[in-house]
């Protein structure tokens, strides 16, 4: 039978509002010797505090939600990049005590509900589109500190932190542009007029026009984030569009899924096409070759993101502006000069 603080207030034989003072460290009006017998006992009897005492009595759950899409009842979007910001955003809050809840969201219903029946703390948004996160509303949100991670939503509920995905993009088709490619394909899943990926094909296209190569929609391609939406487009692509000596994706898992849908119908990385990834995951360095890509700081947007949910649970003011971490390339094995310059239509303005 777990032990109570009962139990130990008639074994120390005093109020049970001393031994919770104690416990619970507000020891200024309690003896030194009334004290170390009552911590010499909890620690005899191997007293555990509730964490839901302790919730109700700090008028706080100490719960951060993780909301991330589910694209059903039963099936959460867990990427490679999301399983590392799950564990970036536990480790930073298990640091200040606090516990992450992860939840899948089939309907938008579902978050109001999981905003409120945990009695949240604060919650993060993780992979929600802009538009989706533009509908909420105060009477959704409540009281929530709301943090809204690789998100351009301007929604002023919802605090943004997002890695400079222009930027980003800018560097990695400017690598593929100096290293002599004309002809550079952008892969990434469909987006809408705001968001990660609208940033990271503005960042493609702001290089290829500046570098006066003429910008051709059809080599831009709707790839579904996943492996095996990589290999299905590397495939295709060795069969529709040999001209291309390049291209650039927006995330690892992607790029890797290509890579071996290239190979599959004979064409090799980067001797007949260079690729380049967005988000340096593990992954990036477990393929051979090991893949050129887009670091993002993982670790840094945790814990800014845990800051700001800190800092709006403390009553800081509200910052003015969104949150933009910075982003490098990582060159390694998969990016390298077209092996005919100019192979196909030039392409070039």
């Amino acid at each position: 039978m777990a032990v109570t603080l009962k139990d130990i207030a008639a074994e120390a034989g005093v109020s049970l509002m001393t031994v919770s003072n104690v416990v619970n460290g507000k020891q200024a009006r309690v003896s030194a010797a009334t004290r170390e017998r009552i911590l010499r006992i909890v620690k005899d009897r191997g007293y555990v505090p509730s964490a839901s005492a302790r919730s109700l009595a700090a008028k706080s759950s100490r719960l951060v939600g993780l909301l991330v899409p589910a694209e059903d009842r039963t099936s959460l979007t867990i990427s490679p990049h999301t399983v590392e910001a799950i564990g970036t955003l536990e480790r930073e809050l298990r640091q200040l005590d606090y516990h992450l809840m992860l939840r899948g969201i089939a309907h938008r219903a579902e978050i109001t509900e999981a905003l409120r029946s945990w009695q949240l703390d604060g919650a993060v948004l993780l992979g929600f589109n802009d538009p989706e996160i533009d509908r909420l509303t105060a009477g959704v949100v409540g009281d929530v500190a709301l943090v809204a991670m690789d998100s351009y939503s301007e929604n002023p509920l919802a605090l943004g932190v997002r890695s400079d995905d222009f930027g980003g993009a800018e560097q990695a088709v400017s690598h593929l542009v100096a290293l002599g490619h004309r002809r550079i394909a952008f892969a990434g899943p469909a987006f809408s007029a705001t968001g990660v990926v609208r940033q990271r094909f503005e960042g493609y296209r702001t290089v290829l026009e500046a570098n006066g190569i003429a910008f051709d929609q059809s080599l831009v391609a709707d790839v579904e984030t996943t492996h095996a939406g990589g290999l299905a487009y590397g495939r295709r692509l060795t069969r529709e569009r040999p001209d291309v000596t390049a291209v650039f994706t927006t995330a690892d898992i992607l790029a890797i899924g290509l890579i071996e849908g290239l190979a599959a119908e004979g064409r090799s990385v980067p001797g007949d096409v260079s690729v380049i990834g967005y988000d340096d995951s593990d992954l990036a360095v477990y393929v051979t070759p090991k893949l050129t890509t887009v670091a993002q700081d993982l670790p840094d947007k945790a814990a800014e993101t845990v800051r700001l949910i800190m800092d709006r649970l403390a009553g800081k003011a509200r910052p003015e502006h969104h949150t933009t971490l910075g982003v490098r390339l990582i060159e390694r094995g998969t990016a390298a000069p077209p092996a005919r310059q100019g192979g196909g239509a030039a392409g070039t303005a």
